[in-house]
């Protein structure tokens, strides 16, 4: 069991002084690996990475992040094809979105493109202009370990026929 500390320091005691504050301090943890493009900010170009990203400026170009969240922010303007795990939508896309599990469409989001996804939330006042493919997750799932169990083979070069000789006839 642990007893609170009686060592002194300089005459002072080197417990934690009560905190005279009513107000308790709050405290924000910082997602795990999150990246974000802020609101001044222009990306051109492809972003791949192994992390989450949140967008509240503009991206141009294309967003590949297949394990991981994209969240495009209020702010957030999305010229591009993102492929992820999860994209949330509370800006602008315009371009298709393939994700593994689900696409998140809040009420203030506009998406212009093809979605293809396991699960799709379309909030209320949200747009989508585009076709939506709501995949099965067992099949994907099925197809995932039936591409991991079955190793590529390389095929044997088929024998090529030999090659007529052509006949001259010599007069």
């Amino acid at each position: 069991m642990l007893q609170p500390s009686e060592y002194s320091y300089g005459g002072k005691s080197a417990s934690p002084a009560s905190n005279s504050n009513p107000n308790p301090v709050k405290t924000t943890s910082v997602p795990i690996e999150q990246a974000t493009i802020g609101r001044t900010l222009v990306i051109k170009g492809e972003i791949s990475g192994a992390e989450a990203l949140y967008i509240d400026g503009r991206v141009e170009g294309k967003i590949s992040l297949p394990d991981h969240r994209v969240t495009v922010g209020r702010n957030g303007s999305v010229q591009a094809n993102i492929a992820a795990r999860e994209v949330v939508v509370m800006g602008k896309v315009n371009g298709n979105i393939e994700c593994s599990d689900r696409v998140d469409i809040r009420s203030e989001g506009s998406v212009t493109g093809d979605v293809s996804t396991v699960r799709v939330i379309i909030e209320d006042g949200a747009v989508l202009k585009g076709s939506i493919e709501v995949r099965s997750a067992d099949r994907k799932q099925q197809n995932q370990a039936q591409s991991q169990a079955k190793p590529e083979v390389p095929k044997p070069a088929a024998a090529e026929p030999p090659k007529a000789m052509a006949a001259t006839a010599s007069a």
